[in-house]
């Protein structure tokens, strides 16, 4: 960066270089043509005159001139020298306080917003190039702001006008069973499934609402343990159990053993969770989900693998963006508010690992990479205490380590 401001150094040397021989040159030309030339006898004869003027006698006024003026006249030089180099230096830095008044400008300009490009002289192009930088990335975020409010603000007021749905649904649902006591047990079954099923959703939302809420307020902090993956991949399979049997979905589960991660077990389960639900929301019907760990290059690796639509290469770079939605929908039926893989990818990324996504037309692919416990678990396994603080955790017995789950037929 230095070398950047080589011209800048170069007219300020040459600058005080210029003034320094104007100085030297003006100097020269007085001190041989009024101090030592044809005008020191005039000088001197007019200094006894004056002094004689007063009543200063002459041979009085004579040894005064050599003692104030003759005799000093090496100090007069300096003083002399300085004085021309101090006004002409004076006149110089005029030019140079351009160079100030120039940065001041673009900073005016980013200041005001506007859409003209700074433009600087030769000597300051770096900062140019600098402040055009700055005044760029200022301009993205300002974008990227005002484009995720719009993103939220939509989302709201579909979420809004979603909520207004199922609601309408579950009172009409609900009065017309409270105004027909005597409905068929069938119908009556069927319809309150319905208020059923619509009172779930409206929950959904609701806590859709809340995540949009919770994602710009809250500062996530990490509570970190010892977390032996299969428990906590199987149990999450388990608890989607529903899920897929609705889809009539598979889900396969095939850890690596001994896997230890050192991580907050709550907020990592959300992030299983959330890739787990978009991989379900997205995922062909009478397919397998496929979920698998490992260690690699010194880390673990999970990969949740879904056969559904191609992601095109370019949604695959922001679909981990807040508010982002692949189908670009607000159906109800697939994704919320797009905040689940946001969420996922702050919560890895706090855990010192990444997350990213693949995806062709076979397959859709999740990976995330997390750091490996450094600590070496023991051929023998765990501890019955650790075994019990995990079943704790994840709220179920260790299970198989690959756990099939089938719809029912």
């Amino acid at each position: 960066m230095k070398n950047n401001y080589r011209k800048l150094k170069f007219s300020v040397l040459l600058q005080t270089l210029l003034v320094t021989a104007i100085t030297v040159l003006v100097g020269g030309f007085l001190l041989n043509y009024v101090i030592d030339g044809i005008y020191n006898d005039s000088f001197a004869t007019t200094f006894v005159d004056i002094m004689m003027y007063f009543h200063v006698e002459e041979q009085t006024a004579i040894d005064l001139y050599w003692k104030w003026i003759g005799d000093n006249k090496i100090f007069y030089m300096i003083v002399g020298f300085l004085l021309l180099f101090a006004m002409f230096f004076y006149v110089v830095l005029s030019k140079m306080t351009k160079y100030v008044d120039q940065i001041g400008d673009g900073i005016e300009n980013i200041v005001s917003d506007s859409t003209e490009p700074i433009h600087l002289i030769t000597e300051l192009k770096p900062i140019e190039i600098r402040l055009n930088e700055i005044k760029a990335t200022i301009r993205r975020q300002e974008m990227e702001a005002e484009e995720g409010e719009k993103k939220k603000n939509d989302l709201v007021i579909f979420l809004a006008h979603d909520l207004k749905t199922p609601l309408t649904s579950i009172v009409a649902y609900l009065s017309m069973l409270d105004s027909h006591p005597d409905m068929p047990e069938e119908e009556r079954a069927k319809y309150t499934h319905i208020a059923l099923e619509k009172s779930i959703r409206l929950g959904e939302l609701i806590n859709e609402f809340f995540d949009i809420t919770r994602y710009n307020l809250q500062n996530m902090e990490l509570e970190p343990i010892d977390i032996d993956l299969s428990f906590m991949l199987e149990q999450l399979a388990d608890e989607l159990y529903g899920v897929l049997q609705e889809k009539h979905l598979s889900c396969e589960v095939h850890v690596e053993e001994n896997l230890l991660v050192y991580a907050d077990p709550d907020k990592l389960a959300r992030v299983f969770d959330n890739i787990l639900r978009n991989a379900i929301a997205y995922c062909y019907p009478g397919t397998k989900i496929q979920i698998e760990a490992q260690t690699r290059n010194n880390q673990i690796e999970i990969v949740f693998t879904n056969q559904g639509d191609r992601i095109p290469g370019a949604m695959l770079q922001t679909i981990f963006e807040k508010f982002y939605r692949v189908d670009g929908s607000r159906s109800s039926g697939t994704g919320g508010a797009g905040l689940g893989l946001a969420i996922a990818k702050e919560i890895v990324e706090l855990h010192g690992g990444r997350i990213m996504a693949k995806s062709d037309d076979m397959k859709t692919q999740f990976l995330v990479f997390l750091p490996k416990k450094e600590e070496k678990v023991k051929e023998e396994g765990v501890t019955d205490e650790v075994h019990t603080h995990r079943r704790r955790a994840f709220g179920g017995k260790p299970g198989r380590r690959k756990r099939i789950q089938q719809d029912e037929k």
